[in-house]
């Protein structure tokens, strides 16, 4: 599969999504539950957050693309959309080392590039 390339629209809807402590949590907890998802009841469950809060989170990020739902029953399932999450690593990445491919190890080898 060919990840397409992200327009510099798309890359400050996603990262302003993630600009906020609990929606960066909620993508968190949806990238580890990996493609399985959870429920918004699992979800605040786990982050210890008012149900009603989290809704407003999870729409914010479903409008920039990085988590989509399902419905399963009575209840929706919500996942990150992990083809969304690599294309906008490739647009902050894309001109890394001046366009050469490198291998960071850690943070202090990213300054010899």
């Amino acid at each position: 599969m060919k990840i397409k390339s992200l327009d510099e629209a798309a890359a400050v809807k996603a990262l302003a999504a993630l600009a906020q402590a609990q929606r960066l949590r909620t993508f968190r907890a949806l990238v580890v539950a990996g493609p399985d998802g959870l429920t918004p009841g699992t979800i605040a469950e786990q982050l210890e957050v008012a149900p009603s809060a989290l809704s407003f989170h999870l729409k914010e990020l479903a409008h920039s693309g990085l988590v989509s739902s399902e419905p399963r029953g009575r209840n929706l399932i919500y996942r990150a959309n992990f083809e969304h999450m690599v294309e906008l690593m490739n647009y902050m990445t894309k001109h890394c080392c001046q366009g050469e491919a490198c291998e960071v190890a850690d943070a202090a080898s990213c300054a010899t590039c």
